[in-house]
């Protein structure tokens, strides 16, 4: 994205001119704000132990700071997330939670509990640039970047949702419900959004706060191949590409970024994409459609596309959605794929469809949410 571009789709500045946002700051920036103060540099840690690893959102209740402190930067200052506009559980237990931002903007994160981990899928933009169409999101057009506090606000949003900050009743300790891991496959693409998205996986994988490790942090691309590499080598964060077809046509017509960024210039940098190697596979993501990509000769065709790369494929049962105009591929087929790959020595485990009865499955994400009449969803109240 070249910088007019990406300036075009800034974040807006903190609406609260009076008090600035101390979420999404790094350490180094939250140092200097409390040099502002004339304050030690010790203070920005002991604000980062209460806003990352505590949670806090009251200074007045971070009571190893001196009243006086506290009043001050309550009068310069505020801890602030997304607000909830509107929670859904799902009859699986995934939550999805629409998040209402300071310019009225919205976007929807989702919890996906399984029973050896917790997932959160993140959102990195409002809406997408890419309108890939088996995509909802894709259908909304790109509106702006998310900030640094507004992705990392996400993950502490889903926090408070699930109760699992030091002190509340559920704790981290809540069984099979916590936070474990994050994937960067919410609205938007990721490397579209570099600078912001790397700032708050930083802030997440700081071990003195929310503590989540690179190794259990996804980015997941539909091909910005110049931004891969770099990922890799800054974040080392695991990576999973889009992928959903395995000829330039086919790609070209359901992901139109594949005329910038063809199949074989994906792939080479997926081959070159750090720290990648047999225990550290690249997953790539297909999408089975109906007729569209799920023959068995693209089942062969994509054996060869991967050859030397240390892969993962996740095939994903098309999620429709409403005016998708896609059909899902049938189960048989489906086997008849995975059994094809797997005879190729490429794991394929076909992804269970989660949360689709509250639209929150996989390419379902839209910030406009279908409304459902309130004795159809159940809804979940977030921590204040």
């Amino acid at each position: 994205m070249s910088r007019s571009h990406a300036q075009a789709f800034a974040p807006p500045q903190d609406s609260d001119a009076a008090r600035r946002n101390l979420v999404g700051l790094s350490r180094a920036e939250l140092a200097a704000a409390m040099a502002e103060l004339g304050e030690k540099p010790f203070r920005a840690k002991q604000l980062w132990h209460w806003i990352y690893h505590r949670g806090e959102t009251d200074f007045a209740a971070m009571t190893t700071l001196s009243k006086d402190f506290r009043a001050r930067l309550g009068e310069r200052f505020t801890v602030a997330r997304p607000a909830v506009a509107e929670a859904q559980v799902s009859r699986d237990g995934t939550r999805k939670w629409l998040l209402n931002l300071p310019d009225g903007q919205q976007v929807e994160t989702v919890y996906i509990p399984e029973e050896d981990r917790g997932t959160l899928c993140v959102s990195s933009q409002v809406g997408c640039t890419l309108t890939c169409k088996f995509c909802h999101t894709g259908t909304q057009r790109l509106v702006r970047n998310l900030s640094p506090a507004e992705i990392v606000g996400q993950i502490m949003v889903a926090r408070d949702g699930l109760g699992e900050w030091p002190g509340d009743d559920a704790g981290a300790s809540a069984e099979g419900r916590q936070v474990t891991n994050i994937v960067l496959m919410g609205m938007g693409e990721p490397l579209y959004n570099y600078e912001n998205v790397a700032a708050a996986m930083k802030i997440a994988m700081d071990p003195e706060g929310l503590s989540i490790s690179k190794r259990k942090i996804t980015l997941s691309t539909s091909g910005v191949v110049p931004e891969m590499e770099r990922c890799g080598r800054e974040l080392d964060v695991n990576l999973a590409v889009s992928l959903h077809a395995t000829t330039d046509e086919t790609r070209d017509w359901i992901m139109p970024i594949n005329k910038k960024y063809p199949l074989r210039m994906l792939l080479d940098a997926c081959r070159n994409y750090p720290g990648t190697h047999n225990a550290r596979r690249i997953t790539f993501e297909y999408v089975m459609l109906k007729g569209v990509n799920d023959s068995e000769e693209d089942a062969r065709r994509l054996i060869r596309l991967l050859k030397g790369i240390p892969a993962k494929v996740n095939l994903i049962p098309f999620n429709p959605w409403p005016g998708s105009f896609f059909e899902c591929s049938d189960a048989a087929t489906i086997k008849r794929f995975a059994d094809i790959l797997s005879a190729a020595h490429i794991s394929a485990p076909v992804r269970a469809t989660r949360g689709d009865d509250i639209l929150a499955a996989c390419g379902q994400l839209k910030s406009e949410s279908e409304r459902r009449k309130k004795s159809e969803r159940e809804t979940v109240v977030a921590r204040p």
